[in-house]
């Protein structure tokens, strides 16, 4: 049974997680699936990808079929190995993400808890319905975050936030979600919304996007210097170049840009 598909259209990759019977839990063939497909959309010519969940929920994080099996394994070596560059396999659902180099908008709807909140995460931006339910719910479960949320959260939330999250496990709501900045902001119709903003980026410079990705990675994580070098470097690199002159020409001739 497929767990992800992947789609192109009009230079986005939609990404469905497909489980939607199962509120998208995450099982071993769902973890395998959406690192393929991040891989996949990471080697292709897309210019924006939204990452959505069919049926009820974006995701209720693992599923407990998959913490029986946990328990009757040693898992010393399958969450100590660095399988996929600085991270393991479970924290590489999140991380791939990060990874694509164009940016990444995920649409929530029911719940995103746990693994699939980190998931979430791992997005660029996050677009939810007002009626959704938030957790770091590893917890309840007598566990810590473990696919890459301490390496994401606390670029999102405070530090008194971070510890109540992870602490008690409790849900919270899409309002107070976005008070503390676990989601970019509420629609309605979170999938559509996602999809109008992808396209919007999709318009835009394709080696701009890129470098403005990269560029923003690197501002979040490195001292000022290497900060300023860096904004340098990738400018250099765009001014004058064929999709920049097309969007100067595209603006005093008042249309949209076409890049090869």
């Amino acid at each position: 049974m497929s767990r992800v598909s992947v789609e192109y259209k009009n230079h986005i990759a939609h990404v469905t997680l497909t489980r939607g019977d199962k509120m998208n839990a995450l099982d071993d063939a769902m973890i395998k699936a959406i690192i393929s497909a991040g891989q996949e959309v990471a080697a292709s010519d897309a210019r924006a990808v939204v990452l959505s969940g069919e049926g009820k929920s974006f995701c209720a994080g693992l599923d407990m079929a998959s913490f029986a099996s946990m328990a009757q394994t040693d898992p010393t070596e399958w969450l100590m190995t660095r399988s996929h560059n600085d991270a393991n396999e479970v924290q590489e659902v999140a991380l791939v993400w990060q990874r694509v180099p164009v940016p990444v908008i995920c649409a929530i709807q029911g719940v995103a808890y746990g693994g699939g909140l980190q998931l979430a995460l791992g997005a660029d931006i996050r677009i939810a319905h007002p009626e959704v339910k938030l957790a770091v719910m590893e917890m309840k479960w007598g566990l810590i975050p473990d696919m890459g949320g301490m390496v994401l959260l606390p670029k999102l939330v405070r530090s008194d936030v971070l510890r109540l999250l992870t602490y008690t496990a409790r849900p919270i709501g899409a309002a107070q979600a976005a008070d503390w900045g676990l989601v970019t902001k509420l629609s309605d119709d979170p999938l559509t919304e996602a999809l109008a903003l992808a396209e919007d980026i999709a318009g835009q410079s394709p080696s701009a996007i890129r470098a403005a990705k990269r560029l923003i990675e690197i501002a979040e994580a490195n001292p000022r210097a290497e900060v300023l070098l860096e904004e340098s470097s990738e400018q250099a690199e765009l001014i004058g170049k064929p999709d920049q002159m097309e969007v100067i020409a595209a603006n005093l001739q008042g249309r949209k840009p076409e890049f090869n």
